[in-house]
């Protein structure tokens, strides 16, 4: 992308970031790094989490904390959320962008895998909200930016659990907008359209896909990780102060 906007406020504010090792939440944190926040960031993948953080650290004014977090693990998570704050201080943006799209059938999915799924594409969200609040309440304000997306709005199939999930997260951002906003404490949702991450383009982007891309955007351009962050970089600076409860579609015109 060209030069994007630099927040004042995001300067030394402590930024938790879930899914950041790879696709849309390495740049999340790479792009919340260029800010100049305090950056801690959750993952399973150890490996692709670690080298991200040793690449951003030469340079950067806050070295951003990479911890391996099995998220679906909500001890774990509290306990990861424990370590960024003991290390950046109270957590004043948090970023719910982990989750998992891998594709299934109506006939495969049992119980136990449709409650895996909903594990790390919803429940986590809640309860990583639950644990920052306080640090929110406290500062006298924060942003929670919770990860959508606009499968279930296309009608997309070969994946309910995972479009049931995203379909939720909208929900959810509207209770705890409610529930959190006399407190200055914002909450969105960032919903986005097909991104074209290294995953995507490996394991589905196709000819017929791309196709139905260019028909269904109004703007016939790829969308990229970069997109989403700056998007992102905007709720969770002040410049959003009256922005809560709402929808953020950031996919080219395609819903």
């Amino acid at each position: 992308m060209t030069a994007s906007a630099q927040y004042p406020s995001l300067v030394d504010r402590s930024v938790l970031i879930t899914g950041g090792a790879t696709g849309i939440g390495a740049t999340l944190v790479e792009r919340f790094v260029q800010q100049g926040a305090r950056v801690g960031f959750l993952d399973i993948d150890q490996a692709g989490g670690s080298a991200l953080a040793a690449r951003l650290a030469a340079g950067a004014r806050h070295a951003p904390l990479f911890l391996r977090t099995d998220l679906t693990d909500i001890d774990a998570l509290r306990k990861a959320i424990d370590d960024v704050r003991a290390a950046h201080g109270p957590i004043t943006v948090l970023l719910n962008n982990a989750a998992n799209d891998t594709r299934h059938s109506i006939e495969e999915t049992t119980p136990q895998s449709w409650d895996a799924g909903v594990a790390v594409n919803l429940r986590h969200q809640f309860f990583a909200a639950q644990a920052v609040a306080p640090d929110m309440r406290a500062a006298g304000g924060g942003s929670i930016v919770n990860f959508g997306s606009v499968s279930w709005k296309l009608k997309q199939g070969g994946m309910p659990v995972y479009t049931t999930s995203k379909s939720a997260v909208q929900g959810l951002t509207r209770s705890l907008a409610r529930d959190l906003g006399p407190h200055k404490i914002r909450v969105n949702t960032l919903v986005p359209g097909w991104v074209m991450t290294e995953r995507q383009i490996k394991l589905w982007v196709t000819e017929t896909s791309r196709e139905e891309i260019a028909k269904g955007q109004c703007i016939n351009e790829l969308l990229m990780p970069d997109h989403i962050a700056s998007m992102a970089l905007f709720l969770a600076a002040d410049d959003s102060a009256m922005c809560t409860a709402q929808d953020f579609v950031v996919d080219g015109g395609w819903t």
